[in-house]
C-alpha cells in the first residue's frame, strides 16, 4: 500500500473515532465529512508529492488556520486510541513522523 494511501485510511479512521464519540451515529456528520474531504482534498494536492512529510513537521502549511485547528483537535482525541483499535496503522503513522524527521 503506497504511503498515500495509507496516511488517507489513517485520517478516515481517526475523523471517524472522533466523530463518534463527539457527534454520535455511525456515520460521519456533516461536519466531519467536510474536514475529512478538506484534509484529503490537501494531502492529495500535497506540492511534496510521495515525498511528503506529516502534517504537522511540514514547513508549508496549507490549511486554512481554522480547519488547522480541527484536525489537530481530532489528531489529538484520536491519536492515542489508534494505538488498540489500529495498533498497525498507528505504529506506521509514527514510523514515518520518525522517518521524515530524520530526513529535513
Amino acid at each position: 500500500m503506497k504511503r498515500i494511501d495509507r496516511e488517507l485510511k489513517t485520517l478516515k479512521l481517526m475523523v471517524a473515532m472522533y466523530c463518534r464519540h463527539h457527534h454520535g451515529g455511525d456515520r460521519l456528520c456533516a461536519d466531519c465529512q467536510a474536514l475529512y474531504a478538506y484534509a484529503r482534498e490537501r494531502s492529495l494536492r500535497c506540492r511534496f508529492g510521495e515525498d511528503k512529510p506529516a502534517c504537522s513537521d511540514c514547513r508549508v502549511h496549507c490549511y486554512k488556520p481554522q480547519m488547522r485547528a480541527r484536525i489537530r483537535e481530532v489528531m489529538k482525541f484520536a491519536g492515542p486510541r489508534m494505538i488498540r483499535s489500529h495498533p498497525l496503522l498507528a505504529l506506521r503513522h509514527l514510523w514515518d513522523r520518525r522517518r521524515d524527521a530524520k530526513t529535513s
